[in-house]
């Protein structure tokens, strides 16, 4: 599944779910296959009950859902119910504030980054593609020179 913008709510997916996804919202209801979310770059997926092992973390985190992400997951969850009768989705709904819980949020690091600076943007009243570019483009700050541990002769190292 390559998703660009697409909103999508599926009961289970095979091997490389999400491989290549640059944008959208991916909920999975059920089961990954291997090699979840390799090279996704962008967009987020909504994962119940996930299988870490099954995810490549190459270029992606994994967390806890936060308050926002909780209200549109319950939201995607109830119009799949609505629009397909879904057994799975319906369950999910009867007991949400567990089930809320056991999903996890996979989001490409780098589209969190961005995603952090835009919000900062908004909140400081900044042009948000300016604050974007300004960071992106920022040249990155030298790591402080870390100085090499002294030497010990071999004659010290022999007597202790």
């Amino acid at each position: 599944m390559r998703n660009s913008g697409a909103v999508a709510v599926v009961e289970g997916v095979g091997d490389h779910g999400c491989e290549y996804m640059t944008g959208g919202t991916v909920v999975v209801l059920g089961a990954t296959g291997r090699n979840f979310a390799a090279g996704m770059s962008g967009g987020t997926a909504f994962v119940h009950h996930l299988d870490r092992s099954r995810v490549n973390a190459e270029l992606v985190d994994l967390a806890p859902l936060g308050e926002q992400e909780q209200t549109l997951l319950h939201e995607l969850v109830q119009r799949h119910v609505a629009e397909t009768g879904s057994a799975v989705a319906e369950e999910l709904l009867k007991r949400w504030p567990d089930a809320v819980t056991e999903f996890t949020a996979v989001v490409p690091r780098d589209y969190r980054r961005v995603l952090e600076i835009m919000r900062a943007a908004e909140a400081a009243g900044r042009d948000v593609d300016d604050a974007v570019m300004k960071e992106l483009t920022a040249p990155a700050v030298p790591a402080m020179p870390v100085p090499p541990a002294p030497r010990v002769a071999a004659q010290e190292v022999a007597r202790a």
